[in-house]
């Protein structure tokens, strides 16, 4: 830095005669006039002949160096100067009398002065030169700038411990000005970087179009980040470039407008920013695997129950019949002979209630599996909780306190009312038994918009409107691995004897095949909240049930049954025949379908099972009716799956008789479909 102020610095009084040179002449009369201004001037002056020695001083001089006028006058002026410059400082002056322009000294280095008791001072100077009377006299113009070199260091002193790399910058794109941060960060040191333009640590590709942003900015230099929005990048010495942060700054100085970048090497945040992305997102993925291997799971589990609810239904089937066969002998004897008959018939009544609980079970089977027929309709959320509400105030008791709290006006929903009433009774008897000392139950009704980011989180669930059926209470909880097997059939946490491990299962297969989703939140001591979403619908037409009013039941058509396990095949043939009708039987499809052809007079109705080995009953009938045209469908099935639409109904045109039947339950159905045919 050079003084930019002082007499004879760059001036040419108006009390003297200048030369073309810039030389200043003093004659006689002007003399006393500039030692006054000389003496007045804020920097110390001292003017030196061309041999070397002191002609003049001023006040400020004296002050600084510690002589007195009378002690400089006639010295060497290399009394001023520290002993190590002293040996050069000849030459300097020689090559300053070859061109005594006016200009600042030593440009570029540290100067300093030397005091008359020994102490140094960095010093600013200032050259120009006067012709007199004695010739020319070289005057320097000398500041103290102590204090701010002081500052300075202090500035730099705080500059070089920011954390981050300060780079400062001319209008014109030279560096001025660069911290240590800046020179570690970069690879350069002060002197490589002072004077450079700053594209030399802007990359390549980027080079092109940053004096345009500098210029912009000059424009308008507030404080703010670079590049907002944009991934910053700088270059280091060795050609390696760095994500950056950028915020600049302007600062008005003396040389002008200067700017200043501070520039933070973000590798470490960026690299730390991924690895917690990687490990979210992994996180994410294992929860959203975990959910699928759980749905898979359960899919699994459903299929197995399905298919064990077939074969169990055929089973039931035939003990169901054949004690109602037995019974009626029993009941006539017992009516008859009492006694050991009586008995007998007590027994009876016991293998046919416990064939009734033995049904229940594979009905919850086959709705856990989503393989049980559904009768759905369009339903207020509310009105199937209002229906059933005092069942419940019975079901829990009086140590637990039943609250309902209904939306004000929820969207109706496609489904099932007897199963949704079934989720609610099996859901407030676990919470019963959950709060053996008492407590409260809340269901609660809510209209839920869920979005695609919520959706995504659950499979199964569709974004869209929903409504939200809660059931809460305040029992006992249950831990995580606990809820993340609630779903599964045949897990309980009750007793032995306490419960069957269907009840949550029913509720899962129930909802879903409704199209909904269930979860479970619970822990332990804090109680357990099931949500069920089910997608809002505007208006669907429900398909009203038949009603059969039992006044005739037999008749004496001619029925094709098509049934591969033998027991079941005989019951339903003996059921049919012992009620009029006239009834051949296949053990196949294949062989249905050669008596349809050979059979010498009408065959009025199909009856066959839906789950066959080789054909299935729909192909059955559908070869059936090639040959017969007009003849009509009943399917009976413990595992109606082949022939359920997606959302558990029926496929149009389609009628279904359940197994296990009673006899009452088949004449019904095959009478139904006798009287009121239908287009299949």
């Amino acid at each position: 830095m050079m003084m930019k102020s002082g007499v004879g610095a760059t001036i040419c009084p108006s009390v003297a005669r200048c030369s073309p040179r810039g030389v200043v002449h003093l004659d006689e009369n002007t003399s006393s006039l500039a030692r006054g201004l000389l003496d007045a001037a804020p920097d110390a002056i001292v003017g030196v002949r061309a041999d070397g020695r002191i002609a003049l001083v001023n006040a400020q001089a004296e002050r600084l160096f510690g002589y007195t006028r009378e002690e400089l006058h006639g010295e060497p002026v290399e009394i001023l100067i520290p002993e190590s410059g002293r040996r050069l400082h000849p030459h300097h002056r020689d090559s300053y009398l070859h061109d005594p322009q006016p200009r600042p000294m030593g440009a570029g280095m540290e100067l300093a002065g030397r005091r008359r008791d020994g102490s140094e001072f960095p010093a600013e100077i200032s050259l120009s030169a006067i012709e007199s009377e004695d010739g020319l006299l070289i005057t320097a113009a000398v500041r103290d700038v102590t204090d701010r070199k002081r500052t300075e260091a202090k500035f730099r002193g705080l500059l070089d411990s920011a954390p981050d790399a300060i780079v400062a910058v001319l209008s014109d794109g030279r560096i001025a000005l660069v911290n240590a941060q800046a020179e570690r960060l970069f690879g350069y040191s002060r002197d490589e970087l002072h004077g450079q333009s700053v594209e030399i640590l802007v990359p390549e590709a980027g080079r092109s179009r940053h004096p345009q942003h500098r210029e912009r900015y000059f424009h308008d230099p507030r404080p703010r980040p670079m590049g907002a929005q944009m991934q910053l990048a700088a270059r280091r010495r060795d050609g390696s470039e760095f994500p950056a942060e950028i915020s600049l700054s302007a600062l008005e100085t003396e040389d002008g407008l200067l700017v200043s970048a501070a520039i933070r090497d973000v590798t470490d945040r960026l690299e730390a920013q991924a690895e917690r992305e990687r490990l979210r997102a992994q996180a994410e993925r294992k929860r959203i695997e975990a959910q699928l291997h759980q749905s898979q799971r359960l899919e699994s589990l459903g299929q197995l129950a399905g298919g064990v609810a077939h074969d169990f239904n055929n089973l039931l089937g035939v003990i169901i019949n054949y004690t109602a066969f037995v019974g009626e002998v029993v009941a006539t004897a017992a009516e008859r002979d009492g006694g050991q008959w009586e008995a007998a018939r007590r027994d009876i009544e016991q293998v046919q209630r416990a064939a009734e609980r033995a049904t229940q079970l594979t009905h919850q089977l086959l709705a856990f599996g989503r393989r049980e027929v559904v009768q759905p309709r369009v339903l207020n959320l509310n009105d199937v909780v209002w229906d059933i509400e005092e069942m419940l105030r019975r079901t829990l008791g009086e140590h637990v306190e039943l609250i309902t709290l209904p939306a004000a006006d929820p969207w109706p929903v496609f489904a099932d009312a007897g199963q949704l009433e079934q989720v609610l009774v099996n859901l407030a008897v676990n919470a019963r038994d959950a709060m053996p000392g008492g407590g409260k139950l809340t269901i609660d009704t809510s209209n839920i918009l869920v979005h695609e980011d919520i959706a995504g989180d659950r499979p199964g669930l569709k974004a869209g409107r929903h409504v939200n059926l809660r059931i809460s209470d305040s029992g006992s909880g249950m831990a995580p691995e606990t809820v993340s097997r609630a779903f599964e059939p045949f897990f309980t946490t009750k007793r032995k004897g306490e419960g069957s491990g269907l009840g949550l299962a029913t509720v899962y297969g129930i909802i879903t095949q409704a199209g909904g989703h269930a979860e479970i939140f619970s822990d332990v001591g804090l109680g357990t909240t099931v949500s069920i979403l089910l997608p809002a619908v505007d208006s669907v037409a429900a398909t009203p049930e038949p009603i059969f009013d039992g006044a005739i039941l037999t008749g004496g058509e001619t029925i094709l049954v098509v049934e591969d396990e033998r027991a079941m095949r005989e019951v339903t043939r003996r059921l049919l025949a012992r009620n009029g009708y006239q009834v051949i039987t296949a053990a196949d499809g294949h062989r249905a379908v050669e008596l349809a052809v050979s059979h010498p007079t009408e065959i009025h109705l199909l009856l066959t099972d839906v789950v066959m080995p080789q054909v299935l009953g729909r192909t059955v009938a559908t070869l059936v009716r090639r040959h017969r045209p007009g003849i009509r469908v009943l399917f009976m099935s413990g595992y109606a799956y082949p022939v359920l639409a997606h959302n558990g109904t029926l496929d149009p045109g389609l009628t279904l008789l359940g197994k296990p039947f009673s006899e009452q339950m088949l004449l019904a159905k095959v009478r139904d479909v006798l009287d009121n045919p239908v287009e299949n």
